[in-house]
């Protein structure tokens, strides 16, 4: 039973850290003076979450894995906009 709740653990950190992330790159003000303190910001929690999604992949599930898959996808979408914008 410890690894069934390992493996929901690491799937819910990801989730969260996704969650983070996307909440962060919706409030970012591009024409705000803090426009680069939010966007550093923004890629510590990207790449935090990146971490976490690996972590989770390490331990998941088939159907987590699919999940998971789609956060790195969501998160990829997240980097490849902000570049277009710099």
């Amino acid at each position: 039973m410890p690894y069934h709740k390992d493996k929901q653990q690491a799937f819910q950190a990801a989730q969260q850290g996704v969650n983070e992330a996307q909440e962060l790159y919706q409030d970012i003000v591009r024409d705000s003076a803090s426009y680069g303190h939010q966007l550093k910001h923004l890629k510590n929690e990207v790449n935090e979450a990146m971490q976490q999604i690996e972590n989770a992949l390490e331990v998941a599930s088939d159907t987590q894995r699919s999940r998971l898959e789609q956060f790195r996808q969501d998160l990829h979408s997240i980097v490849t906009e902000v570049n277009q914008t710099e």
